[in-house]
């Protein structure tokens, strides 16, 4: 079997052939040669593509009061249960958690699910003594009493749609667009806030949105040059033109969850890079890509290294990670075969 000296492009990496006749001595190139083993496992193929890294769930908020500012939050900052979002005409305006909007006054008599999460942010927050449920009962009037106490407002048992905003947990402020000084006007927007997880969006080109699938796992490469993992948390339904008409791209909004623990740094809206899978090649045999030698005779191989060197015939497969599928008689994981010495 005959081995020529080539440079052949494979699958995205270089494979380098030597040229050798069966059974004849090595030559010098050859005896440079390093070696890799035949390992068995995943072939993962990978596309990489740009992202920004950033916050979830942002929103605008606006409170129930008109007034004027008399104390604003910095940018940047992180608002926790029970913390002041900022103070109208002196009065703090408290973050509560809860899906349901602050629309009316919370007194005792009404029902509903925006009393349910009211008395369940009282309960957390230490205000016992009150059943947590969709009734405003005497003992959440008094609970309410405590709470304004503590909080310097009125204590009246009635909660007005300007002493509490409802948002679904801690939020940190992106903008402040009524800053101390300004007045603020009931309905009208004050800040801007996101919740406190850091996520990445990918606006995808359409045509390459099988490269999404929600809950795959993905690398983001971060302005630093360091490396975090994550997973596909959202893919939108519907696409999106953006640029010019003639140049107009048609995307797909995916949103990626960082790992727990993910050292991200405090940049907002940063670039960043995504590697998206887009195949796997389970439990096959495969070798560094530059393994691969072309034969004379057409196809591929590999240069088996056990105590002599001697060339298998091999199918290739699948690619990923510089690595391709191989297929020959008597190729075993842990075997040892020849690659160039760079």
């Amino acid at each position: 079997m005959a081995v020529v000296a080539v440079v052949v492009l494979a699958g995205g990496g270089l494979a380098f052939g030597l040229s050798r006749g069966d059974g004849s001595e090595a030559t010098a190139e050859e005896q440079a040669l390093g070696t890799a083993q035949i390992t068995r496992g995943d072939l993962v193929d990978s596309e990489k593509v740009d992202g920004t890294l950033t916050y979830e769930g942002e929103r605008v908020v606006s409170v129930g009061v008109t007034g004027t500012v008399t104390a604003a939050p910095e940018e940047g900052r992180v608002v926790q249960r029970g913390k002041t979002l900022l103070k109208v005409n002196g009065k703090p305006v408290t973050l509560f958690y809860g899906g349901e909007p602050m629309y009316r006054v919370l007194k005792e008599g009404v029902e509903g699910s925006d009393v349910e999460q009211l008395e369940r942010n009282l309960e957390v927050l230490g205000y016992g003594g009150l059943t947590v449920d969709r009734e405003f009962t005497g003992a959440t009037a008094a609970a309410v009493e405590e709470w304004q106490d503590d909080r310097g407002l009125e204590v009246s048992g009635v909660v007005d749609v300007g002493q509490v905003v409802f948002l679904p947990g801690a939020a940190r402020v992106k903008d402040v667009k009524a800053g101390e000084g300004a007045r603020a006007v009931a309905g009208q927007a004050v800040m801007t806030v996101t919740g406190v997880r850091r996520v990445v969006h990918v606006d995808l080109e359409a045509e390459k949105q099988d490269l999404a699938r929600k809950g795959a796992r993905v690398e983001v490469e971060l302005p630093d040059g360091n490396v975090v993992r994550g997973r596909i948390s959202k893919v939108g339904n519907v696409a999106e033109k953006t640029g010019s008409e003639q140049n107009a791209t048609t995307t797909v909004d995916v949103e990626i969850g960082l790992e727990k623990g993910a050292k991200t740094g405090r940049l907002d809206q940063a670039p960043v890079t995504v590697e998206l899978e887009s195949e796997r090649t389970k439990g096959v045999l495969s070798v560094p890509v530059e393994a691969l030698l072309a034969l004379k005779e057409g196809g591929f191989g590999v240069e088996v290294v056990d105590g002599t060197r001697r060339v298998v015939a091999v199918t290739t497969g699948a690619f990923g990670g510089g690595r391709v599928e191989v297929r020959g008689a008597g190729l075993k994981e842990g075997m040892k075969v020849g690659v160039p010495v760079s």
